[in-house]
């Protein structure tokens, strides 16, 4: 069984190893950050499985850091820490993107149960999960776009490039959070080959009159249908 890949973003020190020394047992890969900024960078250079993330973090904090991943991913699942239980900070963080929270102090046994729930939960939808662009079905653990009786192949890049912009259907996705995502960094030649990806994409799309792949200029992208 693949190791579930985590990302637990967690400023006390102390806490954070335990709890990365606790999953390691229990067939678990734990990568740390001790603020908001280290997370967001670690989650756009990794692929992970499930975002653990303390709500009070330094630099950045956890409500703030998933409100922006929501902005591209809306199926990571995501659970809170928190030393909070109001029920307004409960509420917000729901709202923020999460899936779950844990009040500190939590026992390792509940965390682990909780990440296993999720993970299980959206491994499941992707296996069985097959999405509609406009008269086209997508496949995206198969990497497969289908129209009527003919079935495209897609790159890796172009899987994940129209994962992410169907995911934000009718909303502007930013360049720089494609690139850094798919491209490992922003810069100017990754920029042209996402172009490139772009350009072929809509080749493939173009037998669905009703797919619009717009370029909003200085922005990012958006896909309509």
């Amino acid at each position: 069984m693949d190791k579930i890949k985590v990302l637990l973003a967690e400023d006390e020190e102390t806490l954070a190893m335990i709890v990365k020394e606790s999953l390691e047992t229990r067939n678990f890969e734990i990568s740390i950050a001790y603020n908001g900024i280290e997370a967001s960078e670690l989650y756009l250079k990794n692929d992970f499985d499930v975002l653990v993330l303390d709500i009070m973090m330094p630099e950045k904090d956890g409500l703030t850091l998933a409100k922006e991943i929501r902005k591209t991913n809306k199926n990571i699942p995501i659970i809170f820490l928190t030393a909070k239980s109001q029920v307004q900070d409960v509420v917000e963080g729901f709202q923020s993107g999460a899936n779950d929270y844990l009040k500190k102090p939590f026992s390792m046994e509940e965390l682990i149960v909780r990440i296993q729930a999720l993970v299980g939960r959206v491994h499941s939808i992707k296996e069985s999960k097959i999405e509609t662009v406009g008269k086209y079905t997508f496949n995206y653990t198969k990497q497969t776009l289908e129209f009527e009786n003919e079935v495209l192949n897609l790159t890796h890049r172009e899987t994940e490039l129209l994962h992410i912009l169907l995911n934000n259907r009718n909303e502007i996705v930013e360049r720089s959070i494609i690139l850094t995502k798919i491209w490992g960094k922003d810069d100017f030649f990754n920029g042209r080959s996402m172009d490139v990806f772009i350009t072929k994409l809509r080749k493939k799309l173009s037998q669905d009159e009703s797919i619009q792949l717009i370029n909003i200029r200085g922005k990012g992208y958006k896909m309509i249908f």
